[in-house]
């Protein structure tokens, strides 16, 4: 990734040395300058909104939505193991209050145990595609991005959000549900992998 943006940068610099040579200089300090102020709002801006979360994990609401999803999780993943499904719940709880950052040391716990457990292809994808669609409550991050750019109203995004990640996240578990099939299940469809196992000796 650092790699493409590397290029990217090279590339857009070399046409503008060629279009306009005499800008080059004033545009690369001015872009610099407006990075350096959106940055320093985007700060303030997160601090407000990840302090909000942070409450909202301490007050227990992330793990109360946790606990209510379990049975759907259950159902969802094909899966019997209690940690697992912990794992999983928090994760997706989280998230879908916008605590993407809290999110990641239970995303990497319910990975390692779903690969262990029965139905380990068909959980694993699953589990990659809500974290993929995202169903959210609150874009935290495009509201904080919207605010610091002073959008004149930058919480219009909040309704729009909820509609199209959920309609990304069910087209995506029925896309799962047709295309992966469970270890006691036939399908007539290729069984793809999600992603590469990377072990020592393989």
């Amino acid at each position: 990734m650092n790699t493409l943006f590397a290029l990217i940068f090279i590339v857009a610099n070399a046409v503008l040395l060629c279009v306009a040579p005499n800008d080059f200089l004033s545009t690369l300090l001015d872009a610099t300058s407006k990075s350096a102020t959106l940055c320093i709002s985007l700060v303030a801006t997160y601090a407000v909104w990840l302090g909000l979360m942070r409450v909202w994990e301490d007050s227990g609401v992330s793990r109360l939505i946790s606990k209510k999803m379990k049975p759907l999780a259950k159902r969802l993943f094909a899966i019997d193991d209690d940690n697992a499904l912990d794992a999983v719940c928090m994760n997706l709880s989280v998230n879908f209050l916008g605590i993407s950052g809290a999110g990641t040391p239970y995303g990497v716990k319910a990975v390692s145990l779903l690969d262990k457990g029965k139905n380990a292809d068909y959980a694993s994808c699953m589990f990659f595609v809500l974290n993929a669609t995202s169903l959210q409550l609150i874009p935290t991050s495009m509201i904080g991005l919207r605010t610091a750019l002073h959008s004149a109203n930058a919480s219009s995004i909040i309704l729009p959000t909820i509609l199209t990640t959920l309609c990304s996240t069910v087209l995506g578990v029925l896309l799962v549900k047709l295309l992966i099939h469970k270890d006691d299940e036939k399908s007539r469809f290729a069984k793809p992998t999600c992603y590469k196992k990377h072990r020592a000796g393989a």
